[in-house]
């Protein structure tokens, strides 16, 4: 079973800020392939389904961003999953927007949310999908940037960055994250 945990914050005032990227990449997994993610537990919705005959968990942490690794490491536990079966769909300014990487491994490049699923798996090798969302603009606050919704001319092209992290993310269930690589990177 695959574990796809997408990062965000919970609450209206967060939604389609840049920060929720990685709930937003879910919800359009979701949507796609009828997973309804509605089950509280865990610290976190949560959404049984399966994507070409693999068994899939959607997970959507509810501890806000910085302590993304408490949910996770909850459901691991729960399910008895290991890290080879887990995919963290997240934002990252590095990337312009609607850039997208692939990696299998890796620092937390600067990210609370990866930085605290790092600490709480003892571990940095697990999947991760990087959604770019635009390099802070100089003399702005980090927190004030990520908190921030798109603007005009980005939404476009942030749609079409969801639907292809989604597209991604089915590659790498199905065909595996080396495949999605070379294909997505």
């Amino acid at each position: 079973m695959y574990i796809v945990v997408g990062l965000g914050n919970p609450g209206a005032q967060y939604e389609k800020t840049r920060h929720n990227i990685g709930f937003e990449v879910i919800e359009r997994f979701a949507e796609d392939n009828k997973i309804r993610v509605e089950q509280k537990k865990h610290r976190a919705l949560i959404g049984q389904g399966s994507y070409e005959g693999e068994k899939v968990l959607l997970v959507m942490p509810q501890t806000y961003m910085n302590l993304s690794g408490e949910a996770l490491s909850q459901v691991l536990a729960f399910y008895k999953e290991d890290n080879s079966k887990v995919i963290v769909v997240y934002d990252d300014i590095s990337l312009g927007v609607g850039e997208m990487r692939i990696r299998k491994k890796g620092s937390a490049g600067g990210h609370n949310g990866i930085k605290n699923i790092i600490q709480h798996l003892g571990s940095d090798e697990f999947i991760r999908i990087k959604v770019g969302v635009g390099e802070k603009p100089a003399g702005w606050d980090l927190a004030r940037y990520v908190l921030s919704r798109f603007e005009k001319d980005e939404t476009e092209e942030m749609a079409k960055s969801v639907d292809r992290a989604a597209k991604a993310l089915e590659m790498i269930i199905k065909d595996g994250a080396d495949k999605a690589m070379n294909n997505f990177n």
